[in-house]
């Protein structure tokens, strides 16, 4: 049975998983990583977004053959509602509608089951358009083959979706999902102002990633002296001085809730009407993430976030991928 995305509040992202560089990925935190797993989808987050490039170096497709694992293992509530979608990388030696159905049975192969939903990772029409056709056949020949249950797209704005969405259309094949950065702090106007729009009449499903941008949202991070290693520090440090009246607006909004402000920025993404998938490497964060379910803030809250959005004097910069 197709799975209804249009019911899923929320699901959880892995790109962590598997990601030494950024997240500081090792093995000993597998055990942990199943406990988030479970405690998920004990808990009706039975969506699990990954992608067959995450893991870095060696470590690349880590984060696929992490939850075949865990979902193989578990045996608790929600076990058949279990949703892996994984994003087929736009690389540029995949060239043909046959390259991306090889991509998606290598992605089956780690995972130990077949992909639920198959995602083209991001457009290529920002450097290579004539690239983009033949992989978004690939896409339709799996959904037609039935090796997949759904397809969907990643980074693509609303011009190249209208197009994706005609070509599929004369197969009589439906985009289920689009994912684009969505957050408080990169609701670029297009994707307010046009996407947003543009997938609810089309029935396509809005997946917001990096929801909490990369857990600056998260209100753990108030100055500069407790920021996170690497490139996230570098980025946060750019970030920080500009989004103060965000950040306390956060906090504000959180105290009168009880909740936490990561809370409070994942449910202004759900009254958005979109879809957020938090990563969690601890059952804390877990914990933390699923409390941003069953509630929704009120209109005037989020009048407010969305004020104080516009007063910060700086954005999340946008994936370089993401097309018009």
């Amino acid at each position: 049975m197709p799975f209804n995305f249009a019911s899923m509040p929320m699901g959880c992202g892995t790109w962590a998983w598997g990601n030494r560089l950024l997240w500081g990925y090792d093995s000993q935190m597998d055990e942990q990583l199943q406990a988030v797993f479970n405690r998920c989808v004990s808990a009706g987050v039975t969506l699990f977004d990954t992608g067959d490039s995450y893991g870095t170096g060696k470590l690349k497709g880590r984060s696929e053959q992490l939850l075949g694992r865990f979902a193989q293992d578990y045996s608790g509530p929600n076990h058949d509602q279990i949703c892996i979608a994984t994003k087929l990388a736009a690389y540029p030696w995949r060239l043909t509608r046959g390259s991306m159905v090889s991509a998606c049975q290598a992605s089956a192969e780690r995972i130990g089951r077949p992909v639920d939903l198959a995602q083209m990772h991001w457009s290529t029409a920002n450097y290579a358009p004539w690239q983009e056709g033949p992989l978004l056949d690939g896409l339709a020949d799996l959904y037609e083959q039935g090796q997949v249950q759904g397809i969907g797209l990643s980074n693509f704005g609303p011009k190249r979706l209208k197009l994706a969405h005609e070509r599929l259309a004369e197969r009589g094949i439906p985009i289920a999902t689009l994912q684009v950065q969505y957050s408080l702090l990169s609701t670029y106007p297009i994707a307010e102002l046009e996407l947003r729009p543009l997938c609810e009449q089309l029935g396509i499903r809005l997946i917001a990633y990096s929801p909490l941008c990369l857990g600056l949202l998260t209100g753990k991070y108030s100055d500069r002296s407790d920021l996170p290693g690497g490139l996230r520090g570098l980025l946060f440090r750019w970030l920080l001085p500009g989004i103060q009246p965000l950040l306390d607006c956060l906090q504000e909004v959180a105290q009168f809730r009880n909740k936490t402000p990561a809370q409070v920025a994942l449910n202004w993404c759900i009254c958005k009407g979109t879809m957020p998938i938090p990563g969690a490497k601890t059952l804390q964060q877990a914990e933390q993430n699923l409390g941003a379910l069953g509630w929704q803030l009120s209109e005037g809250e989020l009048l407010e976030l969305d004020r104080a959005t516009a007063h910060s004097d700086r954005e999340m910069i946008q994936n370089i991928f993401q097309t018009r």
